[in-house]
């Protein structure tokens, strides 16, 4: 079974920039997309998803800003918008889409960034230890549970290109990092990271300044984690760069479970 998870970067841009091909060639069986930007109306005339899949759109109240979508060839038995948090309890911002397929939980997530404003920062960090909270009790099931999407941290220095002269970034921040690391401490296993082992730096999303893109400067900041069913499963984990050059400034990661 394929997962791919992808900030598109706006999916009226992707489409532009030829996601179809992609949703062709990568043959998914669950896609879950972040930064779709785009309520339903705003969908170009006369395209549609792809045929065959059973398709969840959770956009942001702002038009042009954030939200998520999951598309599954299986049907989708029940969904959760948010995580009824204190922090956006209504997820007005549409970052966190919760799915059951048969069997299986899909947890699509669109981690806040800090941006440069102190204020985002901090709205970003109880963010992430209301999320964390929000994901304990799936570790425990005993069916498969695959958590993804852009979750603006890197968590090592093999995760990003120049460790030091991001040292005071936001997203490389050491108690960003360390709150990765009590994260996978739960429970959750990195599937990339596992499977490809330490020292290998290959990045997922690339600054269209300078020549980040053309010279490989990157970070690796969306993620698959896995409950212990779902880590048991796992085949093959992989980041197709070309899709980060062709259509988004983030790369399709791509997850394939056993059936």
């Amino acid at each position: 079974m394929r997962f791919v998870s992808w900030n598109v970067n706006g999916i009226r841009a992707a489409i532009r920039k030829g996601i179809d091909g992609y949703f062709t060639s990568l043959d998914a069986d669950v896609w879950m997309l972040q930064e779709v930007r785009c309520l339903p109306e705003q969908l170009p005339k006369g395209w549609s998803w792809p045929d065959g899949y059973d398709v969840h759109l959770h956009p942001a109240e702002k038009k042009g800003y954030s939200g998520v979508a999951t598309l599954s060839r299986t049907a989708v038995t029940n969904v959760k918008k948010g995580m009824d948090g204190t922090i956006d309890p209504g997820d007005t911002e549409g970052r966190l889409l919760v799915t059951e397929h048969n069997g299986l939980t899909c947890i699509n997530t669109y981690l806040p960034s800090g941006s440069n404003k102190e204020e985002r920062q901090k709205f970003k960090e109880q963010w992430m230890d209301e999320w964390r909270d929000f994901l304990r009790p799936f570790l425990n099931a005993s069916t498969p549970v695959v958590v993804c999407g852009d979750l603006n941290i890197a968590h090592t220095e093999d995760d990003i290109w120049n460790p030091k002269g991001n040292a005071k970034s936001s997203g490389f921040l050491p108690h960003e990092r360390q709150w990765f690391t009590d994260l996978l401490a739960d429970g959750w296993h990195d599937a990339f990271r596992n499977h490809v082992g330490e020292g290998e730096k290959i990045f997922s999303w690339w600054s269209n300044r300078g020549q980040a893109r053309a010279k490989d400067r990157g970070w690796r900041i969306d993620y698959f984690l896995l409950n212990d069913a779902a880590a048991a499963k796992v085949e093959s984990v992989r980041i197709e760069r070309q899709g980060g050059l062709d259509v988004s400034d983030h790369a399709p990661v791509i997850l394939d479970l056993k059936d």
